[in-house]
């Protein structure tokens, strides 16, 4: 193995960033361990990585401690992406004690070994801090306990400071990064993947777009490529070592705006179908609250890591677009 090559370990591979990343990784000319349950992930997703001798993928989870004691090798980095995401439905439980007791498991793994861990954290970390453009170095304003939704961001809350307290313990680097709205290629097709995947879906099959809240809650969306590009500076960069970065984009939209906007480049007739849905009819009556502003500042990834978000909105979702129809097609025919 040359001195640029590394082995890498990704969780949660067959994933959205996880399978973008292994695209990545691989053509850069390393060696790829995958670990992934396929609960959310797919073999799809890896599509020709899984045939290339350089990487190896282990169906695991990350959530027993046998996953990581029967490896049976050492690594220069471990990227750890698996995640349960927000439960605005549900599954608080899950989201809770997967995002906690992986995230362990994967610190205590680095920990013997002395391997760097690059760990997924999330935008949704700064709840609704009214600072704007969010610093890494700012106030996280979570809101109420009683609200589900905030257990998403307090798990990964409690993630960053589990990695930060590991590296301080035990001698090893953690670098965090928070995402800021990725899609793109491989993203989910569910509200799972984000609003981008099911406002494509709708506007693709002239259904109503369900837009929940007032629609004026703005946001800003990545495009994978660039989302993947700052994982990968964080993996090379010895700059990134203990450092928390936002990787994000800066283009502002609501998400009634981000509605229009995949409507007109959909090419696709007739008008833009909306249903405005007040958040106590989505939640079975539970309390809701949402983030009205999220926008980083990425002024600390520019500087450390070198990167910087080059796709424009309107390029990402054409892209996204014409992948999300192909992919259907796809399914359809099968």
């Amino acid at each position: 193995m040359n001195s640029f090559e590394k082995k890498i370990l990704i969780t949660g591979v067959a994933g959205f960033l996880g399978s973008n990343l292994l695209n990545k990784v691989l053509q850069q000319g390393h060696k790829v361990w995958g670990i992934d349950n396929l609960s959310m992930g797919s073999l799809q997703n890896m599509g020709a990585s899984l045939e290339n001798p350089d990487f190896t993928f282990l169906e695991k989870d990350i959530v027993e401690a046998e996953t990581f004691e029967d490896l049976g090798e050492t690594f220069d980095v471990i990227v750890h992406l698996a995640a349960f995401k927000i439960p605005r439905y549900g599954n608080t439980i899950d989201t809770l004690k997967i995002n906690s007791i992986g995230t362990e498991n994967v610190l205590e793994f680095a920990k013997k070994t002395k391997t760097k861990c690059v760990l997924a954290s999330t935008s949704d970390v700064y709840g609704m801090s009214p600072d704007i453009p969010f610093r890494e170095d700012g106030n996280l304003v979570l809101g109420d306990s009683t609200v589900p939704r905030w257990s998403y961001a307090a798990s990964k809350v409690f993630d960053e400071h589990l990695a930060l307290a590991y590296m301080e313990a035990y001698d090893f680097p953690v670098v965090l990064l928070r995402f800021f709205g990725s899609y793109g290629p491989n993203q989910n097709l569910t509200w799972w993947g984000g609003p981008q995947s099911v406002f494509i879906n709708a506007v693709m099959n002239d259904e109503v777009i369900p837009i929940h809240g007032d629609g004026m809650q703005t946001r800003t969306f990545t495009f994978v490529e660039d989302t993947v590009d700052g994982i990968y500076a964080a993996i090379m960069k010895e700059e990134a070592n203990g450092e928390i970065f936002n990787i994000g984009a800066h283009e502002e939209i609501t998400i009634l705006g981000l509605a229009q906007k995949i409507k007109a480049l959909s090419g696709t007739p007739g008008d833009l179908k909306v249903e405005i849905i007040p958040y106590d009819k989505i939640s079975a009556g539970r309390k809701y609250q949402d983030v009205m502003r999220r926008v980083p500042d990425t002024s600390k990834a520019e500087r450390l890591l070198g990167v910087k978000a080059k796709v424009s909105l309107e390029e990402g979702l054409k892209r996204t677009i014409e992948w999300q129809v192909s992919i259907t097609q796809t399914e359809v025919q099968v």
